[in-house]
C-alpha cells in the first residue's frame, strides 16, 4: 500500500508534491518548514487568521474544522497528496470520507479518531491492545460521574471526551457529589464538539512521564516501526507540559518497558508518521500508557536541539515515504515551554530574548501566535548541555529573563 518516494518537485507547479496542513499551531509550523525544505508544496488550514504554519505556507484558510462539509470542500479543491491532521478538533467523518475516495489521510482516518477521544483511545489501548493503565470509568452525565468517582477511588481525575493541553481536567481529592457535579460540568464546558461523555481515572502519584515519539516509515523492507530515546518530561503539578529533556535519566529496563508501549499502540493504529505515545512511571514502579497523539508531540520540541533529525523532519520524512535512518543523539538538550498570563493582548512582545540567548547553548523559537488568552504557549526555549542537568540548568535561566507584554 504505501510505497518509496523516488523523487521530489518544486511547488507551485500542476505536478508539485503537496501536504495540507490541518492545524496551523507551533507543531504544525515546524512540520511546514520541514515540508518545505524538500520544495513540498504545503497549505495550511486552521480556524483562525495567521496560525503560526500559515507564515510558512504557500496558502491558507480558516474553516471550522468541525464542519465535515468545509474540510470535504478544501480537500476536493487542493488535492493534496497528503493530508497531516495536527490537532483534535476536526471532523474525523470528513477524514473517514476523505480515505474512502483514495486520500492519504495521516496515519489513517481511524487512528485520528480512536486518538482524538480519550474514552475510544482507553478502550482501545486497555481492553485491545491489553497495554496497562491507570484505573478508569466513564460518565455521560453528573450522576454518573459521582458513581464513576467512587468506582475508580480517591484521587481521581475528571477528563473530557475530546480536548488538549490539560483543559477541562479536574482533580477530585475525596468523595463530595456536590464538588463531583460541579467538575463534570467544568469539564464538559471545556470540551472539543459537543460531548457531554468525561473519563474518571484514577490519581497516581508520579515518579516522571515520558513521550516515546515512535514512528513507522518506509523502507526497503515494506513498512517498519522504530522509535526515537524516550523524552522525559514534568508539568509541575499543571496539566500541560513545562520542561522536557532527552535523553532519559531513567534506567535502560524502564525506558525499554517505555518503548515496548510506544511499538505495540503504534503498529495497533498503523499508518506512516510520528506518533507522540506518553507513558507515565509511577513512584510505586509501574510503567503505564497514558495517551498517544497521531502526529508531533509538544514535549518533542526538545529534538530540535537533541537530534540529527527532529520529530517534525520524521514526521515529514515518515509521510512523504522517503527513508529515516535511526537519528543519533547529538547532545543532552532540554525545552522549556514559555506560557502566557495575559487575556487577549494582541501582537505581544516577548522580551528578554537578548538575555536569553546570550547563554552559550540556549535558542529560541518563538510562534508567532497573532493573540494571547491565558495559559497560551507562545514560545519554547531549547537549550544544549554537556549533561541534561547542564541543559536544564541553562534553560531555566534563559526562561527566567523570559516576558511576554
Amino acid at each position: 500500500m504505501f510505497k518509496k518516494r523516488e523523487f521530489l518537485t518544486t511547488p507551485m507547479f500542476g505536478s508539485s508534491v503537496k501536504v495540507m496542513l490541518l492545524g496551523g499551531g507551533e507543531l504544525g509550523k515546524e512540520v511546514a518548514i520541514e515540508a518545505q525544505r524538500l520544495g513540498v508544496e504545503v497549505v495550511v488550514v486552521d480556524r483562525y487568521d495567521w496560525a503560526p504554519a500559515m507564515h510558512v505556507a504557500h496558502r491558507r484558510y480558516i474553516i471550522d474544522m468541525l464542519n465535515p462539509n468545509a474540510v470535504k470542500a478544501l480537500v476536493e479543491r487542493e488535492k493534496p497528496d497528503v493530508i497531516i491532521p495536527e490537532v483534535e478538533a476536526i471532523s474525523y467523518e470528513a477524514l473517514e470520507e476523505l480515505e474512502s475516495k483514495g486520500f492519504f489521510v495521516v496515519p489513517n482516518a481511524r487512528a485520528v479518531k480512536i486518538a482524538m477521544n480519550r474514552i475510544e483511545l482507553r478502550m482501545f489501548a486497555a481492553e485491545q491492545v491489553g497495554l496497562p493503565t491507570t484505573k478508569y470509568a466513564f460518565a455521560l452525565n453528573s450522576d454518573e460521574a459521582v458513581e464513576a468517582c467512587d468506582k475508580v477511588g480517591y484521587p481521581c481525575l475528571i477528563k473530557p471526551e475530546m480536548s488538549s493541553s490539560g483543559h477541562g481536567h479536574v482533580k477530585i481529592l475525596e468523595s463530595n457529589p456536590n464538588n463531583i457535579k460541579k467538575a463534570y460540568e467544568y469539564a464538559v464546558s471545556h470540551a472539543r464538539g459537543k460531548s457531554r461523555r468525561v473519563i474518571i481515572e484514577e490519581f497516581v502519584d508520579l515518579e516522571t512521564e515520558f513521550t516515546v515519539l515512535t514512528y513507522r516509515y518506509v523502507s526497503d523492507k515494506g513498512v517498519e516501526t522504530e522509535s526515537c530515546e524516550p523524552v522525559e518530561h514534568w508539568r509541575y503539578g499543571r496539566y500541560h507540559y513545562i520542561e522536557s529533556w532527552q535523553p532519559s535519566t531513567k534506567s535502560s529496563a524502564i525506558l525499554e518497558k517505555a518503548r515496548e508501549i510506544g511499538i505495540r499502540i503504534v503498529n495497533a493504529l498503523g499508518g506512516l508518521g510520528i506518533f507522540g505515545v506518553e507513558v507515565f512511571l509511577t513512584k510505586d514502579g509501574r510503567v503505564l500508557f497514558s495517551e498517544v497523539a497521531p502526529r508531533p508531540h509538544d514535549t518533542g520540541m526538545v529534538t530540535m536541539a537533541s537530534q540529527e533529525l527532529s520529530e517534525f523532519a520524521i514526521h515529514v520524512r515518515a509521510v512523504l515515504g522517503l527513508p529515516i535512518p535511526k537519528p543519533r543523539l547529538l547532545s543532552s538538550a532540554a525545552s522549556i515551554a514559555i506560557y502566557t498570563d495575559k487575556e487577549n493582548l494582541w501582537a505581544p512582545r516577548i522580551k528578554g530574548v537578548y538575555e536569553a540567548m546570550n547563554i552559550e547553548g540556549v535558542d529560541l523559537r518563538v510562534f508567532g501566535k497573532p493573540y494571547t488568552y491565558r495559559d497560551r504557549r507562545m514560545a519554547v526555549i531549547l537549550a544544549r548541555g554537556g549533561t541534561v542537568e547542564e541543559a536544564l540548568n541553562k534553560a531555566r535561566r534563559a526562561a527566567s529573563y523570559i516576558v511576554i507584554e
